[in-house]
């Protein structure tokens, strides 16, 4: 099936004119991960030779070395080489949603014009690693997805906008709150909620964990800066309910007020030394090479009008939710479980199952 996919790209011009653009973003992240120089161009599919020059012509431009080699004991990143990767790896990170909201606008239209007549089930929700995994194994459907904030994706299901929502709750710790704000969208007699995955949530620390952070009271030291998610984010929420239990106020974390908007976004600024800690899923922190602390385990959970749940293409869907291929893919991300993924539940066991308190607004 042909697709759209949109990108972003990068263009260097120095004040003289000149213009580079970069095809060695590859390279730099093949030296960061495997620290030789030979089996990074190996990896990008290009010569020694190539790889040789490419450097050269960069370091000639910036005046200043990308990459740092030595006789005898590899390849490493300059610290400019490492501003170079950890910055693409930010801008890609936080512009991901949109440019997948923008790509499946784009692939429906061209679809139609194709006269491509599988139906379409559309698809509002909290970006996540399982949830982008959705258009890639479609059979017999397509999908229209778009990322937003699970209370807006909720909100888009009661108006019609989409035939699905996705949204995620902590396993243990819902807040009376959280749940006042779900429940009056989610209502027992007009909608059904399905089984998705459960992802694991906690603290994403640098490599080998320098500063040995072990939960939320580390967070109130000094020495520690934190990168935080939006405020309206389902991992927002959660942060702010966990914070709230342990007695801590945001007043007391240094970098609390900054804000990244994906998981992936958060695991880049802590990779790019920019931040000590960011919370997230663990699956950001294995992309990007970086230690985890586990805190809280949440489902990703489905929801849809009664009568969607009976049509063909829901049952298409659930069927693709219960593949054997699926749910392989599902179980490779680092802190992901599908168990019961596309099985129906009941609301008031979906709401019995948390430990819900009062809390205030953190």
């Amino acid at each position: 099936m042909k697709e759209v996919q949109i990108k972003p790209a990068w263009t260097f011009c120095d004040e003289r004119g000149r213009q580079l653009e970069p095809q060695l973003f590859n390279l730099l992240r093949g030296v960061h991960e495997f620290g030789k120089l030979t089996a990074a161009a190996k990896q990008v599919g290009i010569s020694y030779r190539h790889a040789w020059n490419l450097l050269n012509k960069w370091t000639d431009f910036f005046g200043a070395e990308l990459v740092i080699l030595q006789k005898g004991k590899g390849a490493w990143l300059s610290p400019l080489g490492e501003k170079l990767l950890w910055a693409e790896q930010r801008v890609s990170a936080r512009l991901e949603p949109q440019l997948k909201n923008l790509a499946s606008e784009l692939n429906l239209e061209i679809r139609k014009t194709l006269e491509e007549n599988n139906p379409v089930i559309r698809i509002h929700a909290s970006h996540g690693y399982a949830v982008a995994l959705l258009p890639e194994h479609n059979d017999g459907f397509q999908i229209d997805l778009q990322y937003m904030s699970a209370v807006d994706a909720l909100a888009s299901l009661g108006r019609g906008q989409c035939d699905i929502a996705g949204f995620h709750l902590p396993v243990k710790h819902l807040s009376e709150a959280l749940f006042h704000t779900y429940s009056q969208f989610i209502k027992k007699d007009h909608y059904q909620v399905i089984r998705f995955i459960t992802r694991q949530q906690g603290l994403i620390v640098a490599a080998g964990n320098p500063l040995g952070i072990k939960g939320f009271q580390d967070l109130i030291r000094e020495d520690v800066t934190f990168i935080n998610r939006e405020k309206g984010s389902g991992s927002r929420a959660l942060l702010d309910e966990l914070l709230c239990r342990s007695a801590i106020s945001p007043e007391q974390i240094n970098g609390f007020n900054a804000e990244e908007f994906t998981h992936s976004a958060i695991a880049a600024y802590v990779a790019a030394g920019m931040a000590d800690t960011g919370f997230g899923v663990e699956a950001a922190a294995a992309r990007f090479g970086l230690d985890f602390i586990p805190v809280e385990q949440e489902n990703y959970l489905l929801v849809c009008h009664q009568d969607f749940l009976q049509g063909l293409a829901m049952e298409r869907f659930q069927a693709m939710l219960a593949h054997a291929d699926f749910i392989a893919a599902i179980e490779a991300l680092p802190g992901y479980r599908a168990e019961g993924c596309g099985d129906v539940i009941d609301i008031d066991t979906l709401w019995a199952s948390s430990d819900r308190q009062a809390s205030k607004v953190v």
